[in-house]
């Protein structure tokens, strides 16, 4: 599995969402680094980004199979952080049950948790500020993928899509998506039979995000993980690290800090 390491440290594993790929997380990396300690680890998951995916690669029980190997060969049993986005974050809620006595915490950004799109509770599709100038000034395809994310359209917003969310959009493979959305849910819930996680827990999701919403992670986090901060960000999608960036970054930093007491 292709990743990127920077910093040393403890292990923080970063998973990102589906049809993306690492740099999408990658905007975070200055809260983490300034924080020191950390060593992040950003994945390319199965099919995505600089990431092959074989015939075995056929749904999301076989991606967070593939991510379970893939700290198992990297970190052994050495204790770790992980923070999924979106896709990745049901990935990381299931790497949790998987490995959850060497877990030091959890970060959730905007995580799915109903994988079927029917079974969302999500706000209408919600655009608090056009910026038609800008979106007349670039690509067609482009302008198309940026304006179905944007909640706020600005040059700065943007400059973080293009940089950050397009590249892994453009990098896909087709073939294996497809594989995967006919097996997109996993099989089990990742919490399902499990006690409540007790590390560190962070989630931040978008007010305005019409992809997952921000509601049926509440409750999940609610139920399930009793030491978890929670925001729902304002002027913030599904995107929310790109909309929020200034919160997210305080956010994080107060998540690593409470893990460095427990460490």
């Amino acid at each position: 599995m292709f990743h990127v390491t920077r910093g040393s440290g403890a292990p923080l594993l970063l998973v990102h969402g589906f049809c993306v790929d690492h740099r999408l997380l990658l905007t975070l990396d200055g809260a983490a680094g300034a924080h020191g300690g950390w060593r992040r680890i950003y994945v390319d998951l199965p099919g995505m980004g600089r990431s092959d995916a074989g015939p075995e690669i056929d749904g999301s029980d076989a991606v967070a199979a593939a991510l379970v190997r893939f700290v198992q060969e990297e970190l052994g049993d050495e204790p770790f952080a992980v923070l999924g986005s979106s896709y990745g974050g049901m990935i990381a809620r299931d790497l949790v049950a998987q490995l959850r006595d060497q877990v030091l915490g959890l970060a959730l950004l905007a995580p799915l948790v109903e994988a079927e799109p029917a079974a969302r509770d999500v706000p209408p599709r919600t655009v608090l500020v056009e910026d038609p100038t800008l979106l007349s000034s670039l690509d067609p395809d482009d302008a198309r993928e940026y304006a179905d994310m944007a909640v706020v359209q600005s040059a700065e917003g943007w400059a973080l899509f293009r940089d950050h969310a397009l590249p892994g959009l453009r990098a896909f493979r087709p073939e294996v998506i497809d594989r995967l959305q006919a097996r997109y849910a996993l099989t089990k819930e990742p919490e399902a039979g499990s006690p409540p996680f007790l590390r560190p827990t962070l989630l931040v999701t978008g007010r305005q995000d019409h992809v997952v919403g921000h509601r049926s992670a509440a409750a999940l986090v609610e139920r399930h993980y009793p030491h978890a901060t929670t925001a729902v960000l304002d002027r913030a999608g599904h995107n929310v690290h790109l909309d929020q960036p200034v919160l997210t970054a305080a956010l994080l930093d107060d998540w690593l800090s409470r893990m460095d007491v427990d460490r």
